[in-house]
């Protein structure tokens, strides 16, 4: 299973190598576009666009409202990975220290 992260295409780096900059989160990095691109749907129609990112590919394009509930589930994934990190760190609770 792959996981593709959300980013918004904010550049065309390299029209030709069909190369463009994208934004996931604060995060500026270089992607591959090759992926989403044809005579139709050629590179520089790509500006603006959401699309998902895995391993330095755009995947496919994806609408804003997508993008916004990815993130979102992501985030909340994040913290629940923290919050069990933190709970596999602490000693189970003895039987004085039980909540009530």
């Amino acid at each position: 299973m792959c996981l593709g992260i959300p980013g918004q295409i904010v550049a065309i780096v390299d029209a030709q190598r069909q190369l463009a900059t994208v934004d996931v989160g604060g995060v500026r990095r270089t992607i591959n576009v090759a992926f989403i691109v044809d005579d139709e749907h050629p590179v520089e129609a790509c500006l603006g666009e959401w699309v998902l990112v895995h391993i330095g590919f755009a995947m496919s394009r994806i609408d804003a409202q997508e993008a916004e509930r990815t993130l979102a589930l992501l985030t909340e994934l994040g913290e629940a990975q923290a919050e069990m990190a933190a709970m596999a760190g602490s000693p189970p609770p003895d039987k004085d220290n039980r909540p009530a």
